[in-house]
């Protein structure tokens, strides 16, 4: 069985060159992390967190290429069969790769979440984006009012964007 540490730096081999991806995908890691960590999540659960945190946006090069756009769908689409072969050759247990796959399917559909799992990812991934995309104040509670479910991600947001 992999360890996070050797994902990671498969994933940094995988982006060699890439800065910009690899600090992205390491900050939504850390927020991930943390978050699951503060809400007491179980360890099968922060292992499912922790491993999508680092994989989820791993379709972006394929989408870019295919139909030249970097839109969520189409990471979605075109992460899954990369993230299954990496996670795979990594020895992941099946189990942990059908999660993370469902994971990788569905972090930028931000209706009707019910997965703990989920929620951390798409928190963890907004708290990057919004400040690498410098999204106005307004936006940023828009967002946290209509998706943050998780204490410990809604405390970060406000502090880090002074929301309150």
């Amino acid at each position: 069985m992999a360890s996070t540490s050797q994902l990671t730096m498969a994933m940094i081999t995988l982006y060699s060159g890439d800065a910009k991806r690899i600090q992205h995908f390491m900050k939504v890691y850390a927020f991930a992390k943390m978050i699951a960590e503060e809400e007491q999540v179980g360890l099968k659960h922060r292992e499912a967190i922790e491993v999508a945190a680092l994989v989820y946006d791993i379709g972006i090069d394929a989408a870019e290429k295919k139909y030249h756009s970097d839109a969520g769908e189409y990471q979605e689409i075109e992460g899954l069969p990369i993230a299954r072969a990496m996670l795979m050759a990594l020895d992941f247990s099946p189990a942990l790769i059908n999660h993370v796959c469902d994971l990788i399917a569905y972090h930028h559909t931000y209706r009707e979440i019910d997965d703990i799992d989920l929620q951390i990812l798409v928190e963890a991934d907004f708290l990057v984006n919004a400040y690498e995309d410098e999204m106005p104040k307004r936006s940023i509670k828009a967002f946290r009012d209509r998706v943050f479910r998780t204490e410990t991600g809604t405390q970060y947001l406000n502090e880090i964007f002074d929301l309150t």
